[in-house]
């Protein structure tokens, strides 16, 4: 078995059949003039997120990492990140600061599905044609972005973060604007924070060794709904507002500024597709 996991370690590229890469039109910042500035809910497209799966002993991720920093360039705020450290790759080195793992992280690799090879991500939860599966490797991964972007939001996501320095405390209240009748009686909403540029070990192909300068790009902290969603519950008919609430204390070790809330409304059956997904900033 250790020998068989070391192949498909080594040879990720050969292990994602079925897909021929879509390339996206390069426009950097095409989702946004200024990628800093918030996109008011009126005018707010089609988004699409991508969950990448990953680990600190894992050399090939960096390369998964660097890609989707790309992809973001690209695509600005129309795309949403979140690596979560999860499987076999995952756990931290004696020396490391901090073990990315949360057990919703762990519980999310069973929930969508373990891949066979590393870099690997799901895009908008959705099993695309002729794939086997909701995992795919990193060259299949701007393709498919690109085709869900083509597609009109079917509900638009608006994200208020409230946050106090003093006690650390952040309500988030996220209000779903309903475009047109949502079929299907499991439709569910995420919550996830996740934190930029933490600084802390990180096996790569040009270290060798861990580097322990490494900066981790949108890492799952914590999820604030259900790892797998909170049923919405309310109709899901055109025209509908339905606002949600959370709140949560921030751990003293979190840098805030570098930390966002990412709310995703998606199905919770036999099909998991995020409808639209929407990310603020903790801090302004």
């Amino acid at each position: 078995m250790k020998k068989l996991s070391i192949l498909f370690f080594l040879l990720p590229g050969l292990l994602w059949p079925g897909c021929e890469e879509i390339p996206p039109e390069i426009n950097p910042r095409m989702g946004n003039e200024n990628p800093m500035d918030s996109i008011p809910v009126e005018a707010q497209q089609r988004q699409v997120l991508i969950e990448e799966f990953t680990g600190v002993r894992c050399v090939n991720c960096p390369e998964g990492s660097e890609a989707i920093e790309g992809l973001l360039d690209i695509h600005g705020q129309r795309l949403v990140a979140i690596s979560i450290h999860a499987g076999s790759f995952a756990p931290p080195y004696p020396e490391s600061q901090y073990d990315f793992r949360i057990d919703e992280g762990v519980n999310l690799l069973s929930y969508l599905g373990s891949p066979l090879g590393y870099p690997t991500a799901v895009v908008n939860r959705k099993k695309f044609d002729g794939e086997f599966d909701l995992q795919l490797g990193r060259l299949q991964w701007a393709g498919f972005i690109a085709q869900e972007l083509e597609e009109e939001p079917v509900v638009k996501i608006d994200v208020q973060n409230d946050y106090s320095g003093e006690d650390r405390k952040l309500d988030v209240s996220a209000t779903l604007y309903i475009q047109e009748d949502i079929p299907g009686e499991d439709v569910r909403i995420s919550v996830a924070i996740t934190e930029n540029d933490i600084e802390d070990l990180q096996l790569t192909p040009e270290s060798g060794t861990p580097d322990p300068n490494y900066k981790h790009k949108h890492v799952l902290r914590d999820m604030l709904a259900n790892y797998d969603g909170d049923p919405i519950g309310e109709p899901l008919t055109a025209g509908a507002a339905i606002e949600k609430n959370y709140s949560m204390t921030l751990p003293v070790d979190w840098v805030a500024a570098n930390c966002k809330v990412a709310v995703f409304v998606h199905r919770g059956g036999a099909e998991k597709d995020v409808l639209q997904v929407q990310q603020a900033r903790v801090t302004e």
